[in-house]
């Protein structure tokens, strides 16, 4: 089941988050992540509109909005590869006519999920917290 974030899915969407960084970007150190755990509980999940996957009473997965950028899709690891994420993705794409993202060019594995699921390729930046590169995909309805 997909629903709006509660306050008291706060430090599990915080947990999935770390977790699923960590994993996804080994090119990036775990320090790094941990130092933006308080920017993601102050700044970045108040100022979106978060989504949780529930499954038997766990939060197992979320995405943020924020506009029509879809700012986080995250599903804990021991879950991932269950369709968590395309659930998630498409409950995302429902809430917005367009969508667009930033993903880390290295994480190859989230570059071909966004590709599967209808995003195209629209630019390449460097992230300026990380300096590594990242891809601007985007889609529309």
């Amino acid at each position: 089941m997909i629903r709006k974030n509660q306050p008291q899915d706060t430090e599990v969407v915080l947990n999935i988050w770390l977790a699923a960084s960590i994993k996804a970007h080994d090119f990036i150190s775990s320090e790094f992540w941990l130092s933006q755990l308080e920017n993601m509980r102050r700044l970045y999940l108040p100022a979106s509109e978060v989504y949780v996957y529930e499954q038997d009473g766990d939060v197992v997965g979320f995405y943020a909005l924020n506009g029509s950028v879809l700012a986080a899709i995250f599903v804990d690891p021991a879950h991932q590869g269950r369709g968590i994420g395309k659930a998630l993705l498409q409950h995302a794409r429902a809430q917005r006519k367009a969508l667009s993202l930033t993903v880390y060019k290295a994480n190859q594995a989230s570059c071909a999920f966004y590709l599967k699921h209808g995003f195209s390729i629209e630019g390449e930046q460097q992230d300026p917290h990380t300096g590594h590169p990242e891809l601007l995909m985007t889609t529309s309805d």
